[in-house]
């Protein structure tokens, strides 16, 4: 007949089934999880420093001008929090438009991980365009791989101080592949009422990188 454990050695074996019981029972932490805005971020990121060709695929009669127009974007300044994309177009001339530059930013809008799209426009000589800076927050997480950004507050007062009262239910979307995708793409978009504008890069096929945008030399 076994002889019951003494009080001290009780105790011990009672403690160790604890502890085993929390060892196996516990959460393990899991860290910090990527959601849509983050991959789409790491996304555009991928092409740090590379440059691709496009077009325009939209056929909005506001746009003629640009129909067949030879068109380069440049994901050419990054960081951890802001990517900085010129939007090069050539004129009919043959010189070259490099009065735009894309931003895209993270903000704290939604939980430490929204998104900001602006634009930066400038003239030749480097100073601002009187519109500029435009742009929007994203509302909603969007996807890994498409961002909207609504008009801002700030953009509708710019816009109606410039007589530009049809822009003020702008809505801007941009799409991104990762590199090394199949067929990797990347858009960026204009639409409100009775308005698209939408350009198309080939991913896939790095171009030269172009000079800098204006203004950021």
């Amino acid at each position: 007949m076994i002889k019951s454990l003494k009080p001290v050695a009780r105790f011990a074996a009672t403690s160790a089934c604890l502890l085993l019981a929390a060892c196996v029972t516990a959460p393990q932490p899991t860290g910090p999880r990527s959601g849509p805005q983050d991959n789409f971020f790491a996304a555009l990121s991928s092409h740090c420093g590379k440059a691709y060709a496009g077009k325009l695929v939209s056929n909005d009669p506001a746009d003629s001008d640009m129909q067949g127009r030879p068109m380069v974007m440049h994901v050419r300044d990054c960081s951890d929090t802001r990517i900085a994309v010129p939007f090069h177009i050539q004129n009919a001339d043959g010189s070259w438009d490099r009065s735009r530059t894309w931003l895209i930013t993270r903000t704290a809008a939604l939980s430490g991980s929204g998104l900001r799209l602006k634009h930066d426009h400038r003239h030749e000589d480097g100073s601002p365009d009187a519109v500029t800076m435009y742009g929007g927050d994203t509302a909603s997480q969007g996807t890994d791989r498409a961002q909207d950004f609504p008009v801002d507050a700030y953009s509708i007062a710019m816009f109606e101080a410039n007589g530009l009262a049809a822009s003020v239910t702008n809505v801007w979307r941009v799409e991104v592949d990762p590199a090394g995708n199949p067929n990797p793409q990347f858009a960026y978009q204009l639409s409100r009422a009775n308005r698209l504008f939408r350009v198309e890069f080939d991913l896939a096929a790095p171009v030269a990188p172009p000079p800098a945008p204006w203004g950021w030399d």
